[in-house]
Formats: structure tokens, sequence, C-alpha cells
């Protein structure tokens, strides 16, 4: 099957996408930002460069910053527009499927060509993509768009399905899978330190539009007695609102901007606790590479999406109100009062990762899915393409 993935070159696409890798399906991949070849994943198929019309190397961001009106005119005027570098994509690979990578970046520019065909699209959601961005009208009525026409959908966690169903999805659910897909749970067990030795807080440093660390660090501040064994290190950081902390109560603090990933996994490792916070995330991948490592999670829950995994006080903490650094404050200081909690909780959450967790796993099962869909569209006398 020739297979052509839409989407922006990010960490959790190039895993997804190795899933494929020696599948026997012919792979491709359309850069819907045009950021440039992906070395990475050389062993697809990339379709890169098709966009810039004028400048192509260098002198762009130069007139941007200079003359915004002027970069703009030439963008609208020389640029290659999206849909029409897709068309002419799609023409030459003539995929059996189309699978997009987040409704924005990925769904919304090319809905005008898709509208126009009946190839089978396959959508993946990622964090906040439905349970945030329906809250806005705008927003809401691209979902609307989009969702009729998609066939089928992986999600990250059952809340956006469900969110799906609700607003137009009426195709196939293909499953929940993590964003990225599965975790090589033998490179997580890796100089991983006992949890009698590990002494680290490790805290998602994302404030911004979804993420809230500024409530945690918060309670944190309150809890300097308790601390004094403790490291906290905070990761991710990219906001002055988190890095004002660094000069406030909380003993043994460490502030690090954004991480390499090998960088984030050692954290992780050595963490007893990890803590993210968020006011929209499905199943954060951070959490779930946290819990392969060892570490005992306390996480926010919007909609209910953490709790599809986190057992309260079994597995894990949920915090149910992101904006409350009090209740923060409970969540962290049960958890350090109770040490064989996070030590049962390491047993299940170990067990629950190799049994769900597991890129081995997980691949087999993506991988069936992806097999799926011909048969299916044979079925239903479908051909890919409208004449």
């Amino acid at each position: 099957m020739r297979i052509l993935l839409v989407s922006m070159n990010s960490i959790h696409f190039r895993r997804w996408s190795e899933q494929l890798r020696d599948s026997g399906h012919e792979v491709y991949w359309f850069d819907i930002l045009d950021q440039g070849d992906a070395p990475s994943i050389s062993w697809m198929t990339q379709i890169t460069g098709w966009k810039k019309g004028f400048l192509k190397k260098r002198g762009r961001t130069f007139i941007k910053n200079r003359s915004p009106k002027l970069y703009t005119a030439l963008v609208n005027k020389y640029d290659t527009k999206v849909e029409e570098a897709f068309a002419k994509a799609v023409q030459e690979i003539q995929p059996d499927a189309i699978h997009s990578f987040a409704l924005y970046v990925s769904c919304t520019p090319i809905l005008p060509f898709m509208l126009q065909n009946n190839i089978p699209w396959i959508y993946s959601s990622w964090g906040s993509d439905l349970f945030y961005f329906r809250k806005d009208s705008s927003h809401l009525k691209d979902i609307k768009k989009v969702l009729p026409r998609v066939n089928y959908m992986f999600a990250d966690c059952k809340r956006d399905q469900e969110i799906a169903t609700e607003l137009g999805f009426i195709g196939t659910h293909l499953g929940v899978f993590p964003g990225g897909g599965g975790f090589d749970l033998e490179a997580f067990k890796t100089y991983q330190i006992p949890q009698s030795q590990r002494k680290i807080i490790a805290v998602k440093g994302n404030e911004n539009r979804s993420g809230r660390a500024v409530p945690v660090l918060k309670a944190l501040e309150q809890l300097c007695l308790q601390l004094t064994d403790l490291e906290v290190v905070v990761f991710g950081v990219e906001n002055d609102a988190v890095f004002q902390f660094q000069e406030g109560s909380i003993p043994h603090l460490t502030i690090k901007g954004l991480m390499e990933h090998e960088e984030l996994i050692r954290l992780f490792r050595s963490s007893l606790i990890y803590i993210g916070n968020s006011n929209s995330d499905g199943m954060p991948n951070t959490l779930l590479e946290a819990i392969c490592a060892g570490a005992f999670p306390i996480q926010s829950n919007p909609g209910g999406a953490t709790a599809e995994l986190i057992k309260n006080k079994k597995n894990g903490l949920l915090i149910e109100d992101c904006e409350n650094s009090e209740e923060i404050q409970q969540h962290i200081s049960f958890a350090i009062q109770n040490l064989a909690m996070i030590e049962n909780a390491f047993v299940y959450n170990q067990a629950y990762a190799q049994e769900h967790l597991s890129r081995e796993v997980l691949t087999k099962k993506a991988l069936k899915m992806y097999q799926m869909i011909p048969s299916i569209e044979r079925d239903n006398s479908s051909t890919p393409f409208n004449d």
C-alpha cells in the first residue's frame, strides 16, 4: 500500500512513522510546513522544498523583518499554495491512503483538495487538537468541516474519540495509541536508578496556552520544609514567568530550557516524582515516558483524559483543577509522605507499560490498523480517485 503522511516535522511524527519502516508499505511524507529534509527519516520519500517561489535560500527573513507588507505581497504572488503542491504530490504518488497528523496543521490546509476525491483519509488527533480548539467558534467551524470527510482516526485518548464523534466524525476509530507510537522499554531500563535512591521531582515547565507550570511551582514554594532532601528540576522552560522562581524559596531548584530527548529520559530515570500540568492535553507523551522510566506521576486530568490511565492514589495522582496550587500542594505532600504508594505504583506501572506502551506491541497493532484500510475500501467497492 502507498501511504502518504502529512505532517510537520516533529519528534512525535518521526517516532510514529518509524513504525512503518520495513513494513512493506511504500511511505511518503508531505512536509506540510516545508521545513526541509529530515535525515532521520530518510528511508521514506520526502516531499519538501515545494513552497518558496522567491529568494529560496537567503533573504526572506530579512525582507519579512524589514518590510512585512512587501513580504506578504511576494509570498502571495510567488510562493506555491499548499493545496496546489499537495494536489501535485497526490497525482504523482497515487496513494492508497493519506494520513494527517494534527487537525489544524495537517488537515485543514488540504481539506479543499480532499473534498474533491474519495481517497481514504486517516487523522491522528494529538494533545489539545479537539478538546481545546472546539471552544473557539472559528476553530470549531473548521473542525466540523474536517471530521465528516475523515474516514479513519487514531487518538491518544478515549476522550477525543468521543469528542470527534460528537462533532461529526462518522468514520472508523482505529484505536487509542500514544501520539508517537510505543516506547522502547529496554532503553528506559538502562541506568535506571532504584526507587529508594531517587531524590528528584521533575516538573514539566510549560507555561503557555495549555501548560500550567506556575501553579505547580507555587505549590512547591509552600512545601519548602518537605523538600530539603529532594531536588526539583523544571525542564522545557521557555517563559520568564517560570524563570522568576529561581530567586524563590524552593530549595535545590534547577530550571532548564528545552532538553535533548535522551537527556530528558535520563532525568526521568532518576526522578522519584514527575509532575505535568495542563488545561487541555490528551495523553501527554512526557507523562508516558516518565511512567516508562519509573517516575511516580502527578498529572492534570482535563476532560478526564488522564484518568483513562492513572487510578488516583494507586499508580499516580490526578490534578482536577490545573489552576489550583493548593490542590497540587496537597498531592505533592501526600506523595512525599507515602513512599510505599510510590513503590507499589512503580510495580503496577511497569507491568502496564509492558502490556500497553511497548513499541513492539503497539507497532504490531498499528500496522494491523493500516492493513484494515484497503480491505475495507475494496469491500465498499470504492476507488481511490474520482474521475
